[in-house]
């Protein structure tokens, strides 16, 4: 089989097959004495011909990137001391030119005040021996690590908490679905202990090699991917004593201060989205204060001109970048439009507005560009804020951009008016020019490409059936019977796709061209890797209809892993799904344990588990709380636990 390129398969996940991270050396550079004294000089230099710049210089304010006009935003909150207009709430204000122009003026007398002193205190170091300015060099350093200690150890603030229900139960009243749900939690607890065993504290698993196993997107570092992803799973399903395990290894080991550079969409989805769950449903404090603790890492990513992320950020220097291959140096729309349900919930827990500021400020952004036939794009450039590549898909690369604007609206308590309205504008789009039928009547959604759809659905598009259910109530025209019947017809193409194939599990992609009806032609997308996206929508849809056959359908799928995934080390994906006899790519991806059996687990567990009038899904099946503001209660008070 050909290997996939070393590159992200989608919005909603980025797992290379057999490829570990590149290394990179790491030398620290010892300087001798004198050559400090040359570095003190050069630093003086350097603050002199910055200082004379910014005065030389046009004035920036005539030529700013982007003036966004943010007016009052809401955010959830209770703090009303600090100046909200309302209880409950905290605003955030659109710029003032007067306080643009007053403040570019301080910072004008802080740089003369700054460089006046860097001068004064280059002399004094140059009067001061050698022993003398290692002693302060010491003194400075010890001065940061303690103030860095300190900060972490500072308590976040207590916010209200949201009445939790539905965090556990779930059981089924006919014995069949019991025992089934029961299947489904004993390959929980085999992927669990097999991880346990052979690649505690690494990202993910190699289970027939019985080893660690990591790529690209999380950096070079053992960061324990799979247990961050696995937590809410393993609390859901009553695996409590797995839970603790966990637990104990983020409190003890689970570090961001490291030289790694990784990427954004993935930590976000995977750790924040899952340190944030873990928290919501056990009530411990440690995984809030993990959460915070890295988002904090993730912030210098927006450090672009235009304000959108960049793709890839290193954690200790802050330094970002974007993927080589992604249209001349573009952001991704699925990867910067994926950010929101994490960000909110982070103001919310912290009373900071600034994630909030970050997702919005996108939002804003995407509002004020044209867009192709409504339709948009993949890829943005976070230089020049101009398209990339006009390139639409509801799969890879777009795909969960969708989802939140529908998700931002759910978790609001349906308050969010304005991603709701984006997210009707782009699926009228997305139906008009992408949703089509093939000539034997199966729905699929297609992929714009320069003014042509090209008729091939990935994996990860099937995850839209789900979507078109999840946001029928709620839809204009009363078109919820619509929707609905389109979520449906979605997943019974997707269905199909795995029908079809000898492993009776679907491709990575497929086609509809002539005679070929959701069967993949080239031999680099027959490969499974236990994705979720499938069992997503069989269980939307059941949640939503009760249909019997979603049940049915996600116990066929769950027979094909077991048979066709499951190794005595865990559970691998496989290369080609066509062919009758498995080959492994001996890679167990953490999301498997996030998604694909936690939502066969909930398909067979009753409706009060995780209602989803109380809880909303981020991409990485991590659940979080709608933000009832007239139902909250203080953390802390044992009554929410």
């Amino acid at each position: 089989m050909t290997t996939p390129a070393l590159l992200p398969l989608s919005g909603r996940r980025i797992p290379p097959l057999n490829l570990g991270p590149p290394s990179f050396p790491h030398h620290r550079a010892t300087l001798r004495l004198s050559e400090k004294f040359i570095l003190l000089l050069i630093l003086s230099a350097f603050i002199t011909l910055c200082f004379g710049a910014f005065f030389f210089l046009p004035d920036s304010s005539k030529h700013k990137r982007f003036d966004l006009g943010l007016e009052d935003v809401l955010i959830p909150h209770v703090d009303a001391s600090k100046g909200a207009k309302n209880p409950g709430v905290f605003l955030i204000h659109g710029p003032d030119e007067h306080r643009h122009r007053e403040e570019e003026e301080r910072l004008r007398n802080k740089i003369r005040a700054d460089h006046e002193k860097a001068l004064e205190e280059a002399k004094e170091k140059l009067k001061k021996s050698r022993e003398e300015i290692r002693a302060e060099i010491q003194t400075e350093k010890n001065k940061v690590v303690q103030e860095m200690k300190t900060k972490e150890k500072k308590p976040l603030p207590p916010v209200p908490i949201p009445n939790l229900i539905g965090i556990n139960g779930g059981d089924p009243e006919d014995n069949d679905i019991r025992k089934k749900r029961e299947k489904i939690k004993e390959m929980m607890k085999h992927a669990w202990d097999n991880y346990r065993i052979y690649g505690w504290g690494h990202n993910e698993l190699r289970p027939i090699a019985r080893k660690g196993h990591s790529t690209n997107i999380f950096g070079s570092s053992q960061m324990g991917a799979t247990i961050v992803d696995a937590l809410d799973t393993l609390y859901i399903m009553g695996l409590h004593d797995e839970f603790r395990d966990g637990q104990k290894w983020i409190e003890d080991n689970l570090d961001f201060s490291v030289n790694s550079e990784v990427s954004v969409f993935e930590v976000n989805i995977r750790f924040i989205g899952g340190l944030l769950a873990a928290y919501y449903l056990s009530g411990e404090e440690i995984f809030k204060v993990k959460a915070v603790q890295l988002a904090e890492k993730l912030l210098p990513a927006f450090n672009t001109p235009t304000g959108i992320p960049w793709a890839m950020v290193n954690l200790k220097s802050g330094v970002g970048r974007n993927w080589g291959w992604a249209s001349a140096g573009s952001s991704i729309l699925a990867e910067f439009g994926t950010l929101h349900m994490e960000f909110v919930h982070l103001s919310y827990l912290t009373g900071d507005p600034v994630y909030y500021k970050k997702v919005m400020h996108i939002r804003k952004l995407l509002q004020k560009m044209d867009r192709p036939n409504g339709l948009y794009p993949n890829y943005l450039n976070p230089r020049t804020g101009r398209w990339g590549q006009y390139h639409t898909s509801v799969g890879g690369l777009g795909d969960s951009f969708y989802e939140y604007l529908l998700k931002a609206w759910l978790m609001s308590d349906k308050t969010d008016h304005e991603a709701r309205k984006m997210y009707d504008d782009a699926i009228e789009a997305i139906e008009k020019h992408l949703i089509k039928k093939s000539r034997g009547g199966l729905t699929f959604i297609g992929e714009w490409k320069n003014g042509h759809l090209e008729k091939k659905m990935g994996h990860l598009a099937c995850f839209a059936g789900g979507m078109f259910a999840l946001g029928a109530d709620g839809s204009r025209m009363d078109k919820a019977g619509h929707y609905l019947e389109l979520g449906a017809e979605i997943a019974r193409t997707c269905h199909e796709s795995y029908d079809r194939t000898a492993l009776k599990l679907g491709p990575e992609s497929f086609k509809f061209d002539g005679a070929v009806e959701a069967v993949a032609v080239r031999q680099a997308e027959k490969y499974y890797i236990l994705r979720p996206e499938v069992i997503e929508t069989y269980w939307y849809l059941w949640r939503f209809t009760h249909d019997p056959r979603y049940r049915q359908w996600g116990w066929e799928a769950a027979l094909a892993i077991e048979k066709s995934c499951r190794v005595s080390g865990g559970f691998s994906g496989v290369k080609d799904v066509y062919s009758s006899t498995p080959t492994h790519d001996d890679v167990q991806q953490s999301f498997f344990l996030a998604e694909t059996l936690k939502y066969l687990y909930l398909l067979f567990s009753s409706d009060d588990l995780l209602p989803l009038d109380h809880w909303v899904f981020n991409t990485e099946a991590h659940p979080l709380p709608v933000l009832h503001l007239a139902n909250t209660t203080l953390s802390g008070n044992p009554a929410v636990r």
